[in-house]
């Protein structure tokens, strides 16, 4: 099982980077897709989950600047982030939860750093 997230970098406030995770070793039309993230000195917290329906939601603070999507037949999830500030500083994490009664599967990928600064 491999998540692998990329996208990563520098960016300026206000501008826009659109993170991947590549995913493979497992079934991932069938995973809830979702992205974290862990600030400097501060605990992960979610960022955005994609459905196996395609529904998404948002942690309410990124509503309107974070869109989360997903394309099973790439095996691979998308966060494009817009309107970015030095606050989005983060480590990026993607992570796949099994959805099927019965079985289990959560797993986490490496992370991508997101920097935002002049």
């Amino acid at each position: 099982v491999q998540l692998q997230a990329s996208g990563g970098g520098l960016v300026q406030p206000g501008g826009s980077l659109r993170l991947s995770c590549a995913a493979s070793g497992f079934t991932f039309s069938t995973y809830f897709m979702s992205w974290y993230r862990q600030a400097p000195g501060k605990q992960r917290e979610f960022v955005a989950g994609v459905r196996t329906s395609g529904n998404t939601n948002y942690a309410d603070s990124l509503k309107g600047r974070f869109t989360i999507s997903r394309d099973n037949a790439k095996n691979t999830m998308y966060l494009q982030m817009n309107s970015l500030t030095p606050e989005d500083t983060a480590v990026y994490y993607c992570r796949a939860q099994e959805t099927r009664a019965g079985l289990r599967g959560d797993y986490w990928g490496q992370g991508t750093l997101v920097t935002v600064s002049s």
